[in-house]
């Protein structure tokens, strides 16, 4: 370029631009913090007034406790993560919230058998395993050091239930000195993590070498071979626990962090291929998979024999008793599901009293966390964080997606938790280090761009 006035033809080289300093938006993240504590002791509330007329003695304390929870995750974030996304902690503390409401609501139905003061207990370690991963990771590409280490102590961890009792059919659980693990909760995010680094490490030879079938790249033993032995040895002993839910959100990660990592949409038709094929036979031949089968085709079935209604012809009721507008917190009979109300099937306590209005809030809700997640995910320059991101995000969208249709009737039960909501210490603690490592991943994603270095 030629400057005005000069004789040369000397070139001269713009002015580096700045980098744009970028909003934090902790603000934002307070004010919907205050939100989701708000609507958590207004469902308190509004359980008291249904069930005793009154305000319930606790809602004080249950609000302060929440707040404070809430605002020492958020001080972690401001400090550590100040570029993360606004909405993924509040969400967190929204869906925790509702779900503590919501098993203090049953507990009314079964005073011998409280397990909201449990839960409370879980969630708080919840938040200080967030507040440690927030604090303590640096940053995500830490993880991808890890990737071998992560696969051995994921397959550890789902080994362990093999030596314990079977509990409702099913070796999930530790049982020690009075407290109650499931291993496998924690092993799928150290497999997210080793399928992540793998695929990151080693994508493009999956998607351009190997030989051509049909039209799908597949790609050489070499390469595909650790995934897929890590992957069916995880099935296979979760198949010999009898934990058909989390065999199936195992597969699903699995297929989705592979198409990711290649971009080949026909891995897509062969896991759905593949799930028929191996639901099929088990289905068949497993008898603890052959009932929930034989109850998904015939919920009724029970009824005409004149045994009564099982769990799923109950949460079928209590999502028909719900109509559009719900009966009102504390106002439903969910509690006739049975054992699993506060777990499993707690959703159909969320479709009653809610109704469809509330349940329909619940999943946007749901479906705005992994919108985040996978939002995230697509801002990073580096592949490990990508495929973590996505796949940490499509952890908890499947888990929705199997417990939702397990419970509603549109497939078979799984026996899994539903993220924040359910009854259970290890799937709680679980989704909150998950909502960790996406506000680490999201701070990375836009930090990247304020000129902020990378460690």
């Amino acid at each position: 370029m030629i400057q005005p006035g000069t004789t040369g033809t000397t070139p001269t080289t713009d002015a580096p631009v700045p980098a744009v300093r970028l909003p934090r938006r902790r603000g934002t993240e307070v004010a919907l913090i205050a939100l989701a504590v708000l609507i958590s002791v207004y469902g308190y509330c509004a359980v008291g007034l249904a069930r005793h007329g009154t305000l319930p003695p606790g809602a004080a304390r249950y609000g302060t406790g929440l707040a404070v929870l809430a605002l020492l995750a958020h001080a972690a974030v401001r400090l550590r993560a100040p570029y993360a996304d606004p909405l993924l902690l509040p969400i967190a503390v929204l869906l925790n919230g509702v779900g503590l409401v919501l098993i203090c609501r049953l507990d009314l139905e079964t005073p011998g058998d409280r397990a909201a003061p449990a839960q409370l207990y879980w969630s708080t370690v919840g938040v200080a395993l967030f507040i440690a991963v927030v604090v303590l990771l640096r940053h995500h590409r830490v993880l991808q050091r890890y990737t071998y280490v992560c696969v051995v102590a994921a397959l550890a961890l789902l080994t362990l239930p093999i030596f314990f009792p079977a509990v409702n059919g099913a070796r999930i659980w530790l049982r020690i000195a009075g407290f109650s693990i499931q291993p496998g909760e924690f092993a799928k995010v150290l497999l997210a993590v080793f399928f992540a680094g793998y695929l990151a490490a080693n994508r493009n030879v999956l998607a351009f070498a190997g030989r051509r079938v049909w039209r799908l790249q597949l790609p050489t033993g070499r390469v595909l071979g650790p995934v897929v032995a890590v992957w069916l040895l995880s099935v296979g002993v979760l198949v010999l626990e009898r934990d058909l839910g989390t065999s199936l959100l195992f597969f699903g990660l699995f297929v989705v962090l592979l198409y990711v990592a290649t971009g080949r949409t026909g891995w897509i038709a062969v896991g759905l291929l593949l799930t028929l094929l191996g639901a099929f036979p088990v289905g068949r031949l497993e008898p603890h998979v052959h009932a929930r089968v034989h109850d998904w085709l015939h919920p009724f079935a029970s009824i005409e024999a004149g045994q009564g209604a099982n769990q799923l012809a109950q949460s079928l009721f209590a999502f028909a008793a719900g109509g559009a507008s719900g009966t009102g917190l504390g106002l439903g009979h969910s509690v006739l599901i049975g054992f699993a109300v506060k777990s499993d099937f707690i959703l159909a306590t969320a479709g009653e009293e809610l109704g469809l209005a509330g349940l329909t809030a619940l999943f946007l809700v749901y479906a705005l966390l992994v919108e985040r997640g996978y939002r995230a995910g697509l801002a990073l320059r580096d592949p490990f964080g990508r495929l973590l991101a996505i796949g940490l995000a499509s952890i908890v969208a499947l888990q929705v997606f199997v417990i939702a249709g397990g419970v509603m009737g549109l497939i078979p039960l799984t026996g899994m938790a539903m993220p924040f909501l359910a009854q259970g210490g290890s799937s709680v603690v679980t989704n909150w280090i998950i909502v960790a490592l996406l506000i680490r991943i999201s701070d990375s994603a836009r930090s990247q761009y304020d000129g902020t270095p990378v460690p």
